[in-house]
């Protein structure tokens, strides 16, 4: 999701490549999170259950790493210039809020329209908003030395509570324990009868993913002074890093520890290198541009599409229909459930397309 302030006096830099990173990044949500068929979803678009890191674990982060990105190419420039600070806080605490609020609309629509048994306050949309917020925070009032700081002692104190709690088990946790002693049955997952839950979209968890945003903040600062040498050594460093740091503390998406914060952080760093290179300098495509643009329309208007056809009875039969009744006697049942999701993000990529082709950008 891009920045945007009030009462900047001078117009922020947009790079191709973030725009193109962020739309690559929206659309392998939407492949990841709609396959035709949840019991027949290839290895790699699943979760890892609970240790260790799918591609489709990175997808997250790599958004909530763009996010720091963009704050750092959005708001940063406008302080610069010259920007009232306390109007560029509200502005940005105004957008987190909106955020929110659109994540819990979407809970409260999924609540409302497929029966679920409970309302979950937490959520994607709910720590993206939450994390643009802090970050915001963040770039306005800390100098980059101080940025660093705080990186440092985000993954040494998560780790320090982690280590803390005793257990890195699901439910056992202390992430979880919290979670379950602040909103009990509100959570993604609860038992009645022991009282015990776990949500990834959780309380302490957001502080992993902060990390995340922080690191995004300073990779951001080094795409806008043009320091592409940075990107590419610091995303190494981060890879490492994180795989060393694995050894002792492993990667979980759900806790999101800090030896996963290194090691997504470390291939968003070297993604962002990249594109970089290949968009803003050489000039290739910005792939996925559409997408990213419009990263609200495709992510919160896809939701509702799944949400109404599913209430309405019309997933299933699409699905049979169009794929798994002519695919699966031909190539089996995983195909065709991976051909679904395929076409799913084509149908949004012609959406936002013919969105960005009127200069149709929403933004909230």
């Amino acid at each position: 999701m891009s920045t945007a302030s009030a009462g900047n006096p001078a117009k922020a830099p947009r790079f191709a490549s973030v725009d193109a990173l962020r739309g690559l990044t929206v659309a392998a949500m939407l492949l990841v999170n709609n396959p035709g068929d949840w019991g027949h979803v290839y290895a790699p678009l699943l979760h890892a259950e609970w240790h260790g890191c799918t591609p489709t674990d990175l997808v997250f982060p790599f958004f909530l790493f763009i996010v720091g990105v963009s704050v750092s190419l959005g708001v940063v420039p406008r302080l610069e210039a010259g920007a009232d600070r306390g109007e560029l806080m509200r502005a940005v605490a105004w957008r987190a809020l909106r955020i929110v609020g659109l994540g819990l609309l979407l809970h409260l629509l999924a609540w409302w329209w497929l029966d679920r048994p409970h309302f979950r306050p937490f959520g994607v949309l709910q720590r993206i908003g939450l994390c643009f917020l802090l970050a915001g925070m963040v770039a306005l009032w800390l100098r980059p030395r101080a940025q660093w700081w705080l990186l440092a002692a985000l993954l040494l104190g998560w780790w320090a509570l982690l280590a803390l709690g005793g257990s890195l088990e699901p439910w056992d946790n202390i992430a979880s324990r919290v979670d379950s002693a602040v909103m009990g049955p509100w959570l993604y997952q609860h038992d009645p009868v022991s009282g015990r839950g776990h949500d990834p979209e959780g309380l302490l968890s957001t502080l992993g993913a902060l990390a995340t945003t922080v690191l995004g903040l300073r990779a951001g600062d080094w795409l806008r002074r043009g320091k592409l040498r940075a990107l590419w050594l610091g995303g190494a460093a981060s890879l490492l890093l994180g795989l060393l740091w694995a050894q002792i503390l492993p990667w979980n998406k759900q806790l999101w520890t800090s030896s996963y914060v290194l090691w997504a952080g470390g291939w968003a760093l070297l993604a962002l290198a990249a594109a970089h290179l290949l968009v803003d300098r050489r000039g290739w495509p910005a792939l996925g541009r559409s997408f990213g643009v419009n990263a609200i329309a495709a992510y919160a208007g896809s939701a509702v599409m799944v949400y109404a056809l599913l209430a309405l009875g019309g997933w299933k039969w699409l699905y049979q229909a169009a794929f798994a009744g002519w695919m699966t006697p031909l190539f089996g049942p995983y195909l065709p459930s991976l051909a679904f999701a395929l076409g799913y993000v084509a149908f949004w990529w012609l959406v936002v397309r013919w969105m960005d082709k009127r200069d149709w950008h929403l933004r909230i």
